[in-house]
């Protein structure tokens, strides 16, 4: 990154910590609208060697369903190969829709392989901050640097984590879910919203809106492509599919209030048009290449599973969650994820994906508990993932997930009870930007089931993001982590560095 973006990169970050503290209650009071027309700043995402998605939302009064006429309005957008934005090599026009809370997405075609371009917007005589945007690799490719995050209650903590990101040599970002908390709001928390939990599509729009107003996620958004999947609180706390988790509605009412999720989180998200929701559906899970270095298959784990089993929360492992017709892909998405992986000819097959994979098992109180949201409530659906693996001889799987607020690293085998099993992959689970506050050490966190999981390797409770660097022959994965988030201004560092080399299944301690 030359200097005179990397200050314009840094000047965003810097302005989190500028932002008002109300000595009364210690927290941090919503920032009110400054009535600019690109109050949520830009992103890009979803990249392809010959193209990238560029996003903006003209919103003059964010926090109130955005302030703007009900009309159409055009948008002029550019990209350069510069960053001083003078060698302009596509543009345009796009209409921003007032059903579309005036959201726009804009495929950019016709841009070369694997190299930096940056962005911006026009509209109302205002522009837009220019963002930096990454293309996809064509064919060889000798390194490829992302950071994968996910769980980032705004009400938490602040994201300082977003703004040591942002600072980093990456080439894309990758969010599992949990974007927005749709959690009504609670006095004394580090940051402050409304009080009331999201149901319908005005108040999802306002909830991403205020979490888009925050300077580190814009700085981040702003300094990498993206690639986003979802997960619970998108729609609500460990929802399955049509089903209400607190039984408060049928499945037709709930597949309302998941039509409004889905349309204020698209319209929240650089992604393809194409990504448009149908009522309460919408096809999120999809496949990228990156050269001939990854292939990252980025999956949906909420839209089409079978309910929990037993319940939604840690239970000793019940019939329900041997079921052999259970399901956490949908057999669609099951088939299309065996299908890319038997083809798949890259150096290294991923999967994005929300819920850890790997067996957790957690002893409490006498008791051997397992989480019934998690892959362990669908232990026949695991075993036909990496049955398949083990059937078709992959000897390159990654696993990337998110969702349990804690970092956690382990291998993954058909039966996690026979050590003497061959390894099939290894999962690298984030750990949250801000979710459940500061969180804690791995020495004071419950250690004892990496003890009682002898395929798991680490395990830390702090905030952060893993960044990880990929070879042609190996794979490494760096724990960067903040001691506090409840508070601004933690400095970050890399608790713990895991190394996986091609061919030879199985993480490492670097």
């Amino acid at each position: 990154m030359s200097d005179p973006t990397r200050r314009r990169m840094l000047g965003q970050v810097a302005a989190v910590s500028a932002l008002p503290i109300l000595a009364a209650c210690g927290t941090t009071a919503v920032r009110p609208s400054d009535g600019r027309v690109f109050s949520l700043g830009v992103a890009s995402g979803e990249p392809l060697p010959d193209g990238i998605v560029i996003w903006t939302r003209l919103a003059r009064d964010p926090l109130n369903g955005g302030g703007m006429p009900n009309t159409p309005l055009k948008v002029r957008w550019e990209v350069s190969a510069d960053e001083n934005m003078t060698e302009v090599v596509r543009s345009g026009v796009a209409t921003a829709r007032p059903e579309f809370a005036h959201a726009i997405h804009v495929p950019v075609h016709g841009l070369q392989p694997h190299r930096w371009y940056w962005y911006r917007f026009h509209a109302q005589g205002e522009t837009s901050t220019v963002g930096r945007t990454r293309t996809a690799a064509a064919g060889g490719l000798d390194r490829f640097r992302f950071a994968f995050a996910s769980c980032q209650h705004y009400e938490m903590g602040f994201y300082t984590a977003y703004e040591h990101m942002a600072r980093e040599d990456l080439d894309l970002v990758v969010h599992l879910g949990d974007y927005i908390y749709e959690y009504g709001g609670k006095f004394g928390r580090p940051r402050q919203h409304d009080a009331f939990e999201t149901t319908t599509l005005d108040e999802y729009r306002n909830r991403y809106a205020l979490y888009k107003m925050d300077p580190a996620l814009q700085a981040a958004h702003a300094a990498f492509p993206w690639l986003v999947a979802w997960d619970d609180h998108e729609v609500q706390n460990n929802y399955a599919n049509d089903r209400d988790q607190r039984g408060e509605t049928s499945p037709k009412m709930f597949r309302q209030r998941r039509a409004a999720a889905y349309q204020a989180y698209y319209e929240h998200m650089p992604l393809r048009p194409a990504a448009q929701p149908r009522g309460a559906d919408m096809q999120l899970y999809r496949r990228y290449e990156f050269g001939n270095l990854l292939t990252l298959n980025m999956l949906d784990t909420r839209q089409y599973r079978t309910d929990q089993p037993c319940g939604d929360k840690k239970r000793p492992l019940c019939d329900a969650a041997l079921a052999p017709d259970a399901t956490m892909l949908g057999l669609t998405q099951e088939r299309w994820l065996h299908d890319g992986l038997s083809r798949d000819r890259a150096a290294w097959s991923v999967l994005g994906q929300q819920v850890p994979l790997m067996e957790r098992e957690i002893h409490r109180h006498g008791e051997v508990l397992f989480d019934m949201d998690k892959w362990d409530g669908y232990v026949a659906a695991r075993n036909r993932l990496l049955g398949h693996v083990a059937d078709i001889g992959k000897r390159n799987l990654i696993v990337l997930s998110g969702d349990v607020h804690a970092a956690w690293v382990g291998d993954l085998r058909q039966d996690f009870k026979k050590a003497y099993l061959p390894v099939l992959g290894t999962e690298f689970i984030c750990t949250s930007i801000s979710s459940k506050g500061d969180g804690w050490d791995s020495k004071k966190g419950p250690r004892r089931i990496v003890d009682m999981n002898p395929h798991m390797r680490f395990y830390n409770g702090r905030r952060g993001y893993t960044r990880c660097e990929v070879s042609p022959r190996q794979w490494r994965a760096d724990y960067r982590t903040v001691p506090y988030v409840t508070r601004p201004g933690a400095p970050v560092k890399t608790e713990a560095t895991f190394v996986v080399a091609r061919g030879r299944p199985g993480v490492e301690i670097a």
